[in-house]
């Protein structure tokens, strides 16, 4: 027998071997199916029941938006950990890491890093300067109601960004625990998310989010460290075994280490991981939901006290990814990873699974607690999310634009709730459309989209005594238009086997993350709208801005 036919009939055992070791793992789960339905129920009961406290505490609009400034700076970092740590950093750099090794980590080096770009940047000013939603800062120096237009149709279109990835881990992780294969069985699943989700803003709003987040972040962290630590234990604590492992099980061998392996085959891979550094380094200080957290606390100094805590929790999370990712990658190996998910969402599960053995209930109790922990996690970021937009809705465009600052705090709210409502069924369909996409890389998607079209306009309104009206518009609706349109003719949506159309080839756009383009794009337009603008800036209220956004005089 020739080498190369070897080589195939060797690739296809290891094919059947690992579709074998997948089913497997579905029978073992199906065969603890109580004990992973019990799990689940317990977590969905207990955070439905705080949600419900939550919202008879929820008396005005300052509660449903900001939980009556009233967490102190650890419950909020430990929120905004929980917010942060979403499906892309659980699954989807779990599998990234599995997979492509270096390469994947690079996930977590970047969501880390941007904290600090939000700490320094943004954090403290903006608790300062706005209200309830970064609308709130933009429009008090510029002319209302197109500002808080563009604020909230950003901040919209980003949070459904984010909240794909979230829909599709969902559906990716459920899917595995039931032994549901069909896409029907799948989309229902999202769908039930979906419900979840708007079951928790519309009654318990920002306090009974915010204490599911707290709840979720625990949950996590402690899920994190006992697979760390079990992973590290197989391996004697020597680090060095466990990469080696790793990187000879990946087929790779040494590459795996090293960087490359996905964004360094060609000029164009290269550049896509330029442009995704970028976003993930400048999205955070841009995420909506990440914002309207710091709203929540009561003065500045907790909101900068908050990013401390979150950094420390989050710093300790992204370490535990490198046993996560490479654990999965020497213990299950790629070839199951990939027959389960093609996108290796799936990493972390069935790397409990294998940590305390496929054919033992030890394996399946791990199973179908780190399930419920990413579950947990799902649920969590997209209450978040759901929130955010639904509140910038309800403040910005219904309360500011449509009704002229007449509204009631009671209109707002209701208002709020039925755009929860909205935007769950939108999150339900597209979720439904991108259940096969990797989850990290959609969530980078989000980060490209935030950055582009948020952070600009925020850092030109807080540090530019000349930036105006115009200028905001045209950063906004320009970084968005520019990102959002990259994204639709990339990669991640037609022309490659792991698109959203695998089946049609419209991508024009040779990178899968727009940043590079975007975002420079966001900022050149912010300048070039305000110095072409005849619109006079308001010194005055600039000035007052400053004074208010570095001191907190006036903040509510």
């Amino acid at each position: 027998m020739s080498p190369a036919i070897t080589h195939v009939t060797l690739a296809a055992n290891d094919a059947t071997l690992a579709a074998n070791s997948v089913t497997l793992a579905a029978n073992e789960a199906s065969e603890h199916r109580p004990l992973i339905i019990t799990l689940f129920a317990l977590f969905v009961l207990a955070t439905l029941g705080i949600t419900v406290w939550a919202g008879r505490q929820t008396k005005d609009a300052a509660d449903f938006y900001a939980g009556g400034r009233q967490f102190s700076a650890f419950q909020n970092g430990l929120a905004v950990s929980g917010d942060y740590m979403s499906a892309a950093s659980f699954l989807g750099i779990a599998g990234a890491i599995a997979l492509f090794g270096y390469d994947g980590f690079l996930y977590s080096i970047g969501f880390l890093v941007a904290w600090l770009v939000a700490l320094l940047l943004v954090a403290e000013p903006l608790r300062n300067s706005g209200r309830y939603t970064m609308g709130d800062v933009l429009a008090y120096r510029m002319r209302q109601r197109p500002v808080r237009t563009a604020a909230g149709t950003s901040t919209i279109v980003v949070s459904i960004f984010y909240l794909l990835a979230q829909m599709a881990g969902a559906g990716v992780l459920v899917s595995l625990l039931l032994g549901i294969t069909s896409d029907a069985g799948k989309i229902l699943i999202v769908a039930l998310v979906g419900i979840l989700m708007i079951v928790y803003v519309s009654i318990g709003g920002m306090k009974g989010t915010t204490w599911v987040q707290m709840i979720k972040a625990v949950l996590l962290i402690g899920g994190t460290v006992l697979i760390t630590f079990l992973v590290l234990l197989k391996f004697n604590f020597n680090i060095s075994d466990l990469l080696g492992t790793a990187a000879e099980k990946s087929g790779h061998g040494a590459a795996f280490l090293e960087p490359g392996l996905q964004y360094g085959a060609t000029g164009t891979t290269k550049l896509d991981f330029i442009s995704l550094g970028i976003a993930l380094v400048l999205g955070t200080a841009g995420l909506p939901h990440i914002l309207i957290r710091f709203y929540t606390v009561p003065n500045a100094k907790a909101a900068r006290k908050s990013v401390n805590w979150a950094i420390g929790i989050i710093g300790a999370f992204y370490l535990m990814t490198i046993a996560l990712g490479f654990g999965a990658a020497a213990i299950v190996g790629p070839k199951e990873i990939t027959e389960s998910n093609p996108s290796g969402n799936t990493a972390a599960p069935l790397l409990a699974l294998h940590i305390g053995g496929v054919d033992s209930a030890w394996g399946a109790i791990l199973l179908a607690t780190i399930s419920a922990v990413a579950f947990a996690t799902i649920l969590a970021v997209v209450a978040g999310l759901t929130l955010a937009s639904s509140s910038s809705f309800a403040h910005d465009i219904y309360a500011n634009v449509i009704r002229r600052g007449k509204a009631t705090g009671a209109e707002e709210v209701r208002a709020a709730r039925w755009a929860t409502v909205f935007i769950g069924v939108v999150s339900i369909g597209l979720g439904a459309l991108a259940r096969d996409l990797n989850v990290a890389g959609l969530v980078a998607l989000a980060f490209a989209v935030a950055a582009s079209a948020n952070l600009p306009t925020i850092l030109y309104s807080l540090f530019w005594k000349r930036f105006t009206t115009q200028g905001a518009l045209w950063s906004i609706y320009g970084g968005l238009i520019v990102a959002v349109g990259l994204v639709l003719f990339s990669p991640v949506v037609s022309g490659d086997p792991k698109a959203m159309f695998p089946d049609v080839d419209f991508a024009w756009f040779p990178l899968k993350n727009p940043g590079i383009i975007s975002i420079p794009f966001g900022f050149l337009m912010g300048w070039l709208g305000t110095v072409l603008s005849k619109e006079e800036p308001d010194v005055k209220k600039y000035a007052e801005l400053e004074v208010r956004s570095l001191t907190g005089t006036g903040a509510h």
